[in-house]
């Protein structure tokens, strides 16, 4: 995530957000306390698709809602238990990563780099635990991999994210 912080005189803070997928938010302090989120189109940076107004208590309960403050999710996207070196983590396949389309056995990834892959949970919620080679992997499908932080990192950064492009 990409995050660029400018003061804005006389109004107070603006913060322009680019996610791992791209997507792109401005978020604007003001002085009074207000905060105001504007979504920008991906393919035209200029043109604002939504935009929410909040005042400061309505803003700090949100935080606390997104920070976990409220609820803590029994399964994130990016869990880790460490056993020593091994770890499992639950890593979202991004949408244009160059995984899309092939299958496990295209991959190679138990060979290629050290990590098993213990299931995949499609985008569409089914879920497929202990996959073949034939499994192919889409765009928000959730795999569950284990191995070696260094050698998940290669793969997420090779395969499952936009940026192995």
């Amino acid at each position: 995530m990409n995050i660029k912080e400018n003061d804005l005189p006389g109004i107070g803070k603006k913060f322009e957000i680019e996610t791992r997928n791209r997507e792109k938010m401005t978020i604007v302090i003001h002085d009074d306390g207000r905060r105001e989120i504007y979504r920008f189109d991906d393919d035209d940076p200029d043109e604002v698709l939504s935009t929410i107004s909040l005042d400061d208590a309505e803003s700090r309960q949100i935080a606390a809602i997104i920070g976990g403050m409220v609820y803590k999710p029994q399964a994130l996207e990016t869990i880790e238990m460490a056993f020593n070196d091994l770890i499992i983590e639950w890593f979202k396949v991004e949408k244009g990563a160059k995984a899309v389309g092939h299958t496990l056995g295209d991959l190679d990834v138990r060979q290629n780099y050290e990590v098993t892959v213990i299931a995949i949970i499609k985008h569409t919620n089914e879920k497929l635990l202990n996959p073949g080679a034939d499994s192919i992997i889409q765009a928000n499908d959730t795999m569950v991999i284990s191995g070696e932080r260094k050698h998940l990192k290669r793969l997420v950064r090779d395969f499952l994210s936009r940026g192995g492009e």
